[in-house]
């Protein structure tokens, strides 16, 4: 099952305006400042908020309870809301699916096929119906993307807005992007290395290609040679086949007489 992201979502930022009023808000003003924010749709980041001075007072006066909601907010998931329920605020029914879309981001960033069972563990839900329910409405608030994997009773996440960053998280992640810098640095060496090997044995074949060819260009001219040679001799043979030598005399010198019969003496009879 899958849910695409819905059109016309707004490139504003919702947080902006509480930002604002938080300039000027005091005790009273900065609480009901709170409660809206946290039930303000599109507001899914809230660190820029607790960075205030007047919202940070809150923290150590008798409306920390405020404070320390909006951190979880932040920063939190709805198993730890469960877990510390009694020092916070008791959350409406807006409040609570907030909490839980941004539970679902969290576990995103940690797994991108979440199973369902811990999906149900995490976010307190005792039916897979209400779950899928909930991703849906995730998905089509721009919170997540995937699909629903009902085959495997899992959730798919192609995508996921970003969450606060802890300030003491902020090692961790200068370190994890060192080592994705260094693995880069790393592979990008490697395809360098196997460029060169490739262009050297490009180069070994290239010159041997050429030595093959010139290799056959002189057996070329070679076998011409020879033919040509062979077909001299041919033609010498069949013209001394043709036209043998004449006998030659020397001038001058008359031709032997032959002797015996034959000598030019004549015999007369008794």
């Amino acid at each position: 099952m899958v849910a695409e992201k819905p059109a016309g979502t707004s490139s504003n930022n919702p947080l902006e305006q509480f930002v604002l009023l938080a300039k000027s808000a005091k005790g009273a003003a900065c609480v009901e400042l709170i409660k809206q924010v946290l039930e303000a749709p599109g507001v899914h980041v809230f660190g820029e908020l607790l960075d205030m001075p007047n919202i940070a007072e809150l923290q150590n006066g008798p409306n920390s309870i405020y404070f320390d909601t909006l951190n979880l907010f932040a920063y939190g998931t709805y198993k730890e809301y469960l877990a510390s329920k009694d020092k916070l605020l008791e959350l409406t029914p807006v409040q609570i699916k907030k909490l839980q879309h941004l539970t679902i981001v969290t576990l995103a960033t940690k797994n991108k096929c979440i199973p369902y069972s811990l999906l149900l563990k995490e976010l307190d839900i005792k039916n897979v119906r209400d779950l899928e329910d909930l991703i849906i409405e995730a998905i089509y608030a721009d919170i997540i993307h995937g699909k629903l994997d009902q085959k495997n009773s899992q959730l798919e996440v192609d995508y996921a807005i970003g969450r606060d960053i802890r300030p003491a998280d902020v090692g961790i992640i200068i370190s994890t992007l060192q080592e994705w810098c260094d693995s880069c640095e790393a592979v990008l060496s490697c395809v360098e290395t196997q460029i060169h090997r490739a262009n050297a044995e490009k180069n070994r074949k290239n010159k041997h290609k050429e030595a093959i060819e010139l290799e056959i260009q002189n057996i070329k001219k070679s076998l011409k040679t020879q033919q040509a040679q062979q077909q001299a001799a041919m033609d010498s043979d069949e013209a001394m086949a043709v036209d043998p030598p004449e006998i030659g005399f020397d001038k001058g010198k008359k031709p032997a007489k032959s002797k015996g019969r034959g000598s030019g003496k004549f015999w007369q009879k008794s």
